[in-house]
Formats: C-alpha cells, sequence, structure tokens
C-alpha cells in the first residue's frame, strides 16, 4: 500500500465511522413486546387485519366499518375500486407496537391513516362512542387519499401539501361527530369569550388553533351555508390549487370575505347563549401557569383532604405526575416523571386518572410499559415505588379507584375489544371480572360504605339508540355483593362523566345536559339534584372522556379542571359555600352544544345520516370472509430524478457527464419487512453508486441486512514541464503539460445486523459486516498554449493507489436514550452509549467507546454535562492509515480553528502529536439558553426564528499509549489537555439544519478568541 495515499483512507475509515455515530447512534426505540397473530377477513368494501378472538368483537367492528363506508361514500360520491386495508389493534396499548406506522406512537393518537397504501390503523378504544367516531374520523381520511390518488387525474399525494390541517382534519371531525358536539362548542364558546376567534389566514398559520376542533366547527358553518354537496368540491379545488384559489372557484367569493362569514357566525352564534361574557368559574384558582403549567389535569385529592396529585406540563418537555398541598397550592415534588424513569414508555394522561388509598398515604396510577399498562403504586410522601405490575388477562385499562379498606382496586379494562370493569387484589394481584357485556363502564368510584360503585356506561344509550349519532353515557351504579345495575335516572341522552362520592354518598360528576359543562350534585336520600357551577367555557380535560373533577372524602375540597384562553386550571372551591342552583333531571337540551349557524335549511346529509344509524341495515357474519394473509408486499414511495449532461471546461475539455439518483420504499401490508434503496450517479459511470437494506421487526428483535457499493472521488494536479505537440499536418507547438490525477476508491459492504429493544428508551444493538477495498485512478494530460487555452488532451489509466484489501466488523452496543429535544438540543433527561467493535483483516484493532449525556432543565434554562472517550485497541490500533482523532476538533472542542502547522507551537504551546492520537477523551460542560422560540420556553417569543444561547466549557486530550501517562518524558509524549470556554448560538434553520456560530477563548494564556462555525446539532 503507497504511503501517500494514507490520508485518503484515513479519511474514508473516518468517514464511515461517522456515518455509523449519525445513523443510529442515539434515538428512541419503538419496542415490539408482541408478536400478533394477525387473521385477514373481507367486508364488501374492506380486507380487515386483526387478532380479535371473540367473534362478536370482530363482526361489531366490521359492522361499523362498513356503516361508515356507506355514510362517507354517499356524501362524497366516491367508493373504493379493490377492498380497502384496515388493521385493528384490541387496545391501545397494542397500536403503540405497530410496525404499519413509522415513528413513535403516543396515548394522543386515536388512529392513523397513511397514503402509501390508504391503511387505515386503529386501536379499540376503552370506550364503544370513540371506538366508533375515531373509526368514522379515520375512514374519511381514507376516502380523502382514495380521491386524491385514485380518483383525480390532477391531483396526487403532493397534493396534500395545498391542503390546510383545518380543512382535511375538520372535515374527518365532522363527518364523523355532525353539528352537536358540546366539546368542540366549548372551544368556540371560548374563543369568543377570549376574542380570539381566527381568521382563516390565521387557522392556516398559527399553531395556536387546533385543527380538529376548529376544523370541525367551519365546516359545520360552511355546510350551514351551502348544504354538505359543497364538501367534495371545496375539498378537491383546495388540493389542486390552495385555498385560496379553492375558495373563490368553488363559492364564488375571496377567502378573505368568507373569512370575515366565519367571524362574525361563531360571535353571533355563541354571544346570546353566554349572557354578560364573562367567565367567572366557583371557587379559586388553585393551579395555574402562574404557579404550574398552562396544562393541570386529572386532579384526585387525597381521602384526608391534605394533599392532591395532578398531572401537568409544567417540567415543558414532558407531563408528569407533581404532588401538591391542598391547602397552601405548594406542589412539593412530582410522583412520575418520564425522564426520571426510563422503563415507562408513557404515563396515561389522556383520558385516566389515579387514586389513593384510604389512609392518604399511598397513591396508584397507570403506565404504559413492557407493551401492556400496568398498574403503579407509590409512596405518596416520598415517592418510593411500592409496586408495579400488569393485570393478569387484562392488557389495558385506566382510572383505578382505591375500596375504602384498602384491599381492591377497580379499573376500567379492554379485553378482545370488550369493555368491562376489574378488581384486582393489591396483595395479590389475583384479577376478578366484575361485569361481561358489551357495554362501556367506565370511570368507576367506590363508595365510602365499599357496598357499592358508581360508573358511567353507554348501556342505555346501546339499547335505547343513539343521541344525534352518538352513544351518550349515563351513570350507574354496581352492587358489588351480586354484581347487579341500577341505573340512575338523570340527564337522560346527556354525556355524564366522572362520578365521584363523599362519605355522606353525595354524588358529583360532569354533565354536558345544556350544552355547558359543570359539575353536578345528586343527594342519594334526598333525591335533590343541583348544579353546582356555571362556568361558561366548561369544567373538561382534554377530551370529554378525561376525568376532571375529584373531592375530598369528607366533601369539603373539591377541586376541578376549568379549560379557558389555552389553558387547564385547577380550580378550588368548598361545595358549601357555593350556591347550589336545583335542577329537573329531565332538564335536557343541546342549544349550546350546537356548532354554527345552528340546524339549517340547507342541503343536510351528514346529520340525517348519523340521527339515523340505529336504523341502518348492518352487515351481518355471511358478509365477512376469511382470507389467507397476504404480504402484498410492494412500493410504496419512489423519488429522484437524474439527467446527462455536455460540458466544457479549461481542465477537461468537452465532456459527457451523468447525475442523478433514486430512492425506494417497500413494505408489506403490516410493515413488518421494509426494503430501502437508493441509486446514485454524479459525474461518470465509474461514480455509480448505490445502497439496499432489508428490515425485519416483526418480533421482538429486529433484524437486517444491507449491501452497497460506494465510490469516494478526488483528484489531484500538477505541473509536469514544457512539451511539444506535434500535428498531423506535420505542425508543432510548444505546450505546459498539466496533469490531473483523478483518484477513486471503492467500498462494497454487506452486513447483517440485529436490535433488541427493552423499552422505548433503552437497547442492544449487534452486528458484522465485511468491506472490499478498491482503488482505481485515471491521469489526465492537459496541454495549455500561451495564452492559458485547452489545445490537446490525453486519457490514460493510472497505477492503482493500493492493492485492494478486506475488512471484517463484529460490533455490540447498549444504548440509552430518555432526552427530550428543545429548540436545537435536547434539555432533559440522559443519553448514554457503551459499544465494543472488532476489526479483522487488512487491520486488526479493537474499538472501544463510551459516551455519556446528562441533561438539567431549570425552568429557563439547562445544564448539559457530556464524557466521552473513544479509542482503538490491538495490533493496528495505533495504525496511520485508519486516521487521527484531534482533540481540537471544533464539534469537540471550540476555539482552536485558526491552528496551522506553522503556528500551533507559537499559538498554543502545543506539538501537532499532542493534539492527534487513536485514543480520545472529551469533557464538554454546557449552559443552554432557549432564547427565541415559543413563549412557554425562550425569552424571546418568536413563532419563526429558534435558537438557544449557550455558555460552554470544552475539553479534551488524545494519546496513543496508556503509558505516555505519567512515562518517561524522553521515550513519551506527554498528551496535553485542551481546554476552551466561549459563548455560541445555535439556529435551527426550519428543521432542516443548524448552525452554531460561535466565539470561544483556549483556555492558554495569551490565546487570542475565536470565531467559528459548526453545522451539528446540540450534543
Amino acid at each position: 500500500m503507497k504511503l501517500s495515499h494514507l490520508f485518503t483512507l484515513s479519511a474514508i475509515f473516518l468517514f464511515g465511522f461517522t456515518q455509523e455515530l449519525q445513523a443510529q447512534y442515539f434515538g428512541k426505540n419503538k419496542p415490539r413486546y408482541t408478536n400478533f397473530d394477525f387473521q385477514v377477513v373481507q367486508s364488501p368494501h374492506y380486507e380487515i387485519y386483526h387478532y380479535l378472538k371473540d367473534p362478536a368483537s370482530l363482526e361489531r367492528a366490521v359492522q361499523w366499518t362498513e356503516a361508515w363506508h356507506d355514510l362517507h361514500s354517499a356524501i362524497l360520491r366516491d367508493t373504493f375500486k379493490q377492498k380497502n386495508p384496515l388493521i385493528f389493534y384490541s387496545n391501545h396499548a397494542d397500536f403503540q407496537q405497530t410496525n404499519a406506522i413509522s415513528g413513535n406512537i403516543g396515548p394522543s393518537t386515536g388512529g392513523v391513516t397513511e397514503g402509501f397504501k390508504n391503511r387505515v390503523v386503529q386501536p379499540i378504544a376503552i370506550s364503544n362512542q370513540k371506538t366508533f367516531q375515531v373509526l368514522g374520523h379515520e375512514l374519511v381520511h381514507a376516502f380523502q387519499f382514495n380521491m386524491l390518488l385514485r380518483g383525480s387525474d390532477s391531483t396526487s399525494l403532493q397534493s396534500l401539501s395545498n391542503l390546510p390541517l383545518w380543512i382535511v382534519e375538520g372535515m374527518a371531525e365532522y363527518m364523523s361527530i355532525g353539528r352537536i358536539d358540546a366539546h368542540t362548542a366549548m372551544w368556540m364558546r371560548n374563543a369568543v369569550l377570549n376574542n380570539d376567534v381566527p381568521s382563516l389566514k390565521k387557522l392556516s398559520t398559527s399553531p395556536n388553533y387546533f385543527p380538529y376542533r376548529y376544523g370541525q366547527a367551519f365546516w359545520s358553518f360552511l355546510t350551514g351555508l351551502y348544504g354538505d354537496e359543497i364538501i367534495k368540491p371545496l375539498f378537491m379545488n383546495t388540493a389542486k390549487y390552495g385555498i385560496e384559489a379553492g375558495v373563490a372557484l368553488t363559492l364564488g367569493i375571496k377567502l378573505d370575505d368568507l373569512s370575515d362569514m366565519w367571524v362574525d357566525a361563531i360571535n353571533d352564534f355563541y354571544k346570546p347563549l353566554m349572557g354578560d361574557l364573562k367567565e367567572d368559574p366557583e371557587g379559586r384558582k388553585f393551579l395555574s401557569e402562574e404557579n404550574s403549567g398552562r396544562l393541570n389535569i386529572s386532579p384526585s385529592i387525597s381521602p384526608n383532604g391534605r394533599y392532591m396529585v395532578f398531572l401537568s406540563e409544567r417540567s415543558i418537555f414532558t407531563t408528569d405526575l407533581f404532588l401538591a398541598d391542598v391547602r397552601t397550592g405548594e406542589i412539593i415534588r412530582k410522583v412520575e416523571s418520564k425522564t426520571k424513569n426510563g422503563a415507562i414508555d408513557h404515563l396515561d394522561f389522556m383520558e385516566s386518572s389515579g387514586t389513593w388509598s384510604p389512609d392518604s398515604k399511598q397513591f396508584a396510577f397507570v403506565v404504559f410499559g413492557k407493551g401492556r399498562n400496568r398498574l403503579v403504586i407509590n409512596e405518596a410522601q416520598s415517592g418510593k415505588r411500592i409496586a408495579e405490575f400488569p393485570l393478569e388477562g387484562v392488557p389495558a385499562f385506566n382510572n383505578p379507584t382505591w375500596s375504602p379498606d384498602g384491599k381492591t382496586i377497580v379499573v376500567n379494562g379492554l379485553v378482545e375489544g370488550q369493555p368491562d370493569l376489574f378488581a384486582v387484589n393489591v396483595r395479590t394481584q389475583r384479577v376478578t371480572q366484575l361485569t361481561n357485556n358489551i357495554y362501556s363502564e367506565l370511570q368507576p368510584f367506590f363508595a365510602y360504605d365499599g357496598d357499592h360503585l358508581v360508573f358511567t356506561t353507554d348501556e342505555l344509550s346501546m339499547i335505547q339508540g343513539r343521541t344525534h349519532g352518538a352513544w351518550k353515557h349515563n351513570l350507574a351504579k354496581l352492587n358489588l355483593e351480586d354484581n347487579a345495575v341500577e341505573h340512575l335516572d338523570i340527564f337522560p341522552g346527556a354525556n355524564n362523566m366522572n362520578p365521584v362520592y363523599d362519605e355522606d354518598e353525595n354524588l358529583y360528576f360532569l354533565s354536558d345536559r345544556d350544552g355547558f359543562r359543570n359539575i353536578y350534585r345528586y343527594q342519594e336520600a334526598t333525591g335533590i339534584l343541583e348544579q353546582m357551577t356555571n362556568v361558561l367555557t366548561g369544567v373538561s380535560g382534554i377530551t370529554k372522556f378525561s376525568p376532571a373533577l375529584t373531592i375530598s372524602k369528607k366533601g369539603t375540597s373539591m377541586l376541578y379542571t376549568h379549560y379557558y384562553g389555552s389553558d387547564y386550571n385547577i380550580y378550588r372551591a368548598r361545595p358549601e359555600s357555593l350556591n347550589p342552583i336545583a335542577v329537573d333531571p329531565d332538564d335536557v337540551t343541546h342549544a349550546a352544544a350546537l356548532l354554527p349557524p345552528g340546524m339549517s335549511n340547507e342541503v343536510d346529509l351528514v346529520n340525517p345520516a348519523l340521527y339515523d344509524l340505529d336504523n341502518k341495515e348492518m352487515v351481518t357474519a355471511s358478509d365477512i370472509e376469511e382470507v389467507n394473509y397476504q404480504a402484498k408486499f410492494k412500493l410504496d414511495y419512489l423519488s429522484g430524478g437524474g439527467g446527462v449532461g455536455v460540458g466544457t471546461s479549461t481542465s477537461f475539455g468537452t465532456s459527457t457527464g451523468l447525475v442523478g439518483g433514486v430512492s425506494g420504499l417497500f413494505s408489506d401490508i403490516l410493515g413488518n419487512n421494509k426494503i430501502f434503496g437508493t441509486l446514485a450517479l454524479n459525474g461518470e459511470i465509474q461514480d455509480f453508486g448505490g445502497q439496499v437494506m432489508w428490515l425485519n421487526t416483526k418480533g421482538k428483535i429486529g433484524y437486517g441486512a444491507s449491501l452497497s457499493h460506494i465510490p469516494f472521488r478526488f483528484g489531484q494536479s500538477f505541473f509536469d514541464g514544457i512539451d511539444t505537440l506535434q500535428f498531423n499536418n506535420g505542425g508543432q507547438v510548444l505546450a505546459e503539460n498539466w496533469e490531473i490525477q483523478v483518484s477513486r476508491i471503492f467500498r462494497d459492504e454487506a452486513r447483517l445486523f440485529a436490535q433488541m429493544p427493552f423499552s422505548s428508551t433503552t437497547r442492544v444493538e449487534v452486528g458484522t459486516g465485511f468491506s472490499r477495498y478498491s482503488s482505481r485512478s485515471d491521469i489526465f494530460d492537459n496541454f495549455y498554449d500561451g495564452f492559458g487555452r485547452l489545445i490537446a488532451q490525453d486519457r490514460r489509466r493510472g497505477p492503482k493507489l493500493f492493492d485492494g484489501f478486506n475488512l471484517y466488523n463484529f460490533n455490540a452496543a447498549y444504548v440509552g436514550d430518555n432526552s427530550f429535544f428543545g429548540l436545537t438540543a435536547p434539555m432533559s433527561g440522559y443519553r448514554y452509549r457503551i459499544g465494543v467493535d472488532q476489526f479483522l483483516g487488512e487491520f486488526t484493532y479493537t474499538a472501544l467507546l463510551i459516551d455519556g449525556r446528562k441533561y438539567f432543565w431549570f425552568d429557563k434554562f439547562n445544564i448539559s454535562i457530556r464524557g466521552l472517550h473513544y479509542a482503538r485497541y490491538g495490533t493496528d490500533g495505533n495504525s496511520q492509515s485508519l486516521g487521527y482523532m484531534y482533540s481540537i476538533d471544533p464539534t469537540l472542542v471550540r476555539g482552536y480553528n485558526n491552528i496551522n502547522i506553522s503556528n500551533i507551537n507559537e499559538l498554543y504551546g502545543l506539538s501537532v502529536n499532542q493534539i492527534q492520537g487513536s485514543k480520545i477523551a472529551v469533557g464538554n460542560l454546557e449552559v443552554r439558553i432557549p432564547f427565541t422560540g415559543p413563549e412557554q420556553l425562550a425569552l424571546i417569543k418568536s413563532k419563526f426564528l429558534f435558537a438557544d444561547l449557550n455558555l460552554f466549557l470544552d475539553s479534551g486530550v488524545t494519546w496513543f499509549t496508556n503509558d505516555q501517562f505519567g512515562g518517561d518524558a524522553s521515550n513519551n509524549i506527554d498528551p496535553k489537555v485542551v481546554s476552551s470556554t466561549g459563548i455560541s448560538m445555535r439556529v435551527n434553520l426550519f428543521g432542516a439544519l443548524i448552525l452554531e456560530p460561535y466565539y470561544a477563548k483556549p483556555l492558554v494564556k495569551g490565546a487570542p478568541w475565536n470565531f467559528g462555525i459548526n453545522f451539528v446539532p446540540g450534543w
């Protein structure tokens, strides 16, 4: 091997190492805890993938799917030419493991529809109505994709970029819920109260307006003016031409005029319903942005009334459980945090609350971990973990309630698509099923005599029929002696949720019986029913199923979540100090739940179809056909382009070049197997390169293989003297000969790899690979006349840079990543990676990597610490051909970027050998201050410029052999620690690139300050 080309090989090796670091160095996992045995059935319009063992649950799911198809098809005048795929998961815990959708799925995702295969992927929810409505919502998206990709020659997947999210999601909400929706109406009243009804342009540009709620209200408004027949034309024209042109073409008016009509309609409709338009919640504000976060939900008060646990995003990056003092409002500590406990994948914060032990010493709550929901019991004061366990036979559950004797916790669970109540013995963890029917029994709460439970259920609604197209929830009691159910005849046709008792068996609950959402009290002994609050927005959590009310055992302290502005605040009230108003249990009206413009005389297709669902003829078991599973492996996505060019230059004369590339993604229907391929060409045919990778993620261990051919091209030129050129006519001329050598190193590689995630934060990686390195060079003799013009060129094959050689690699790593990214860098949590690579072949050495990072968040700033060590050991560990690492690398130690060989000793008193080596150790300390960005995070509010201001201290040292430390200075060069301090600003350039200009001072006497720029995210 020629020594003159060692620097090139070094660059290739280091490039490969860097690529490996960036590709899978850190990152959270998507664990697959369960191997799902999917079966396939076909209905008239769908191909359904499921693993439900209960035929009744499957038949019900198919019936709902076909009912939605008929409704949407009639309105959109469209259908599927082929049976559309739909993947059902039995519960949300299983859904979070799906391979059909890339990326991690959190508790707030109810379902997903993706465009490549138009797959609808969703779990069965804990309530029948939520499952049904989410299914209807996602199937609207399936129709949208079908119309864009298969129903029109002038639209494609890229047409989605023309569609504002509120158009897409709002249409799905309107067509699956309709015009009567107390939850969306609450959001609209809130906008009116805060004088914050957005224009349509603002809906498209501001993230402050939830597209589901505002979009649903918009489509209600629009169809009220033009009829439901306007839905498809406006959607398609917007997809083709954008919102402004789409509105003008479809409606014949300007977008600004339509926007003015929309704003006026919202204000004019809701103002008369809210009297003096002043929101004055009962009690006093207890937890808000002033002393907590903007999201404070799911309060749970201890029986003795002294403490409460609630969920809040006051930590900015995660939603955590906190313990607070009820008397003072002081937040005592975190009860549970995703940043603190990487063993859990998620806290169940959307539609669940926790429960206290009867002695007010312990607190139980639900998490998602190891592929299912788990019950966690902590000491409330110390946070000590008492127990954590799944419920046998109940993979999904929430809303635990502790029995007065402390022996039992009851949850609402989901088994094989059927929601029921289950009791678990706290000591033995034995599970007992309390109900067994197709109805949803939710939000159980123990009466203090321990004889019965109160809960909310859709049983009466499913028997008697929907109200305005939705199954509603009434209150019921379960006698624990004989499991008999007694339905309470209160507000029929309304959603009555979140029941809680005090010790006098006063029953408090939430109801939207008049379109508002307030707290009510039912005194069972006297039969008196009273309205306790009169808020204009609502007592509500994130969804209508979120618990938002809690009361102490003695009934003296009541806490509830109030939605107002963009915040969820917790209020504290004393029931005896309120002014309850007696109400009739049959007094149910939905005027305030209407969306503008109210019931319309225009063509109304959606709402009558929803109201008539109970009369619709459903498919039967005979319409469902079992078929064999087929992978249906096909191309999902293809992109790229290329071309042939002819150019003239003073170096290469007239030449032909090829440039371009193509990338493709193939997968099967369940996403268990994926193939990624990339081909690229930039220059001549020798510069063709490509890579193909196969990945299988069906089981707990993901594995795959890759093949690649990568060319690395570089060149050099030098003057080769004066030559005499002879021409065919006998003439001759003197010419300067400049020789250009174009060299290529080729790396052909085959790899096998596997990965086993233990949770979303930890994994083990192993792999092996074979690489073949070869070379080629071409020499161009360019002849120039006295005027510098290229007059002739000869091309010949040059000598090989080196003889080809092989390299074999075996690697293993243990990786943890529980970090939470801010604007340009991680701000909370931790990261670590411990890896070993063994190389054999032309070079034999072992590489060791240890990298640990910790991020501390302190309300307005962060302190980050990193320790990094990489070293090569073994026969060729110190080989120059493998390249050296440099302690003054500006991505590791900033401030030494003005060094060159001639001034390194003069400026810093260092020799070249003291800043390079085969081993390196780096330590970094940064104080990161979010400078510009979102208001809740940054010092300066900005919608476009996201930047962090950083103060840093960097140190690094390189060496070759460990005996250099403390060795004989006459035989070894003492390693020198280089350090620097300074200030930098990282700027996030619209998510595409992070730029870090910095100003650094090397910590060497007399060293100057240096300016530099890095192009990497913060470590």
